[in-house]
């Protein structure tokens, strides 16, 4: 695991003349959690939205464990390991949990003229066992998502990345409008990914949230990256003025 698991370099996105990433390079290493601070309009919702397939940058490299990647869209982000998990995330309210953690990736029985039919048995065993793996405890594969918490979205969101051995996960503002418990449930998360391998990267307008569970905070600001420090070496007054 030598190397950093993603590198960009030299970013530049265009939006109708506004410059968003200006020459942005940055690494990101094998089960670390990087905070990545911004105001709105910093540029750190362009970078993810390139890094997880939604843009295409207009200049500049990516490289994913050390080999040059495309990403094209979501599909390619994907393909590499890279899972992204929005604050309002995409799951159908009125789909199961089992469904919501298998969209897109359905196991099929079998397939007949180009129609498969879904295997829901495996789903459902699946789904319990990826659930129970991050510590979530919910009453059956079958409630809708829909009834579940926002806290309790996010575990699930969060389990289907890690079923599907996503190397690298970034998590865009995961706390918001969650309880307190449930914040610290999210922030349990985070902090528990290099145990299973996995790269994090936590968009968080709250410090205090990155500052308590990521090993190194990256501040953007005007399109660039104003501060890369490891946490210890670093404070949150620091930060601010940079900003």
């Amino acid at each position: 695991m030598n190397g950093p698991i993603v590198s960009v370099k030299n970013l530049h996105k265009w939006y109708s003349g506004v410059h968003a990433l200006r020459g942005v390079s940055v690494d990101f290493a094998h089960n670390e959690a990087v905070g990545l601070i911004g105001d709105n309009g910093a540029g750190k919702s362009t970078l993810i939205s390139i890094l997880s397939g939604v843009q295409k940058q207009d200049e500049g490299r990516i490289f994913v464990e050390g080999k040059e990647a495309t990403i094209s869209s979501p599909r390619d982000s994907m393909r590499l390991g890279i899972e992204t998990i929005y604050q309002y995330n995409s799951m159908v309210p009125t789909m199961s949990i089992a469904r919501n953690l298998f969209i897109g990736r359905e196991p099929i029985k079998y397939s007949l003229f180009g129609i498969g039919v879904l295997d829901m048995r495996k789903m459902r065993k699946e789904s319990v066992q990826a659930i129970a793996d991050v510590d979530l405890h919910l009453r059956s594969p079958d409630a809708l998502v829909g009834e579940l918490s926002g806290g309790q979205r996010q575990g699930v969101a969060i389990a289907r990345a890690m079923h599907f051995k996503s190397k690298v996960m970034i998590l865009d503002e995961p706390t918001n409008h969650l309880s307190v418990k449930e914040t610290n449930k999210v922030i349990g998360f985070v902090r528990s990914l290099k145990e299973q391998n996995v790269t994090g990267i936590f968009i968080s307008h709250n410090m205090h949230h990155v500052f308590e569970s990521c090993d190194r905070v990256v501040a953007m600001a005007r399109g660039q990256i104003v501060l890369d420090k490891r946490v210890s070496e670093t404070s949150i007054d620091e930060v601010q003025s940079v900003l």
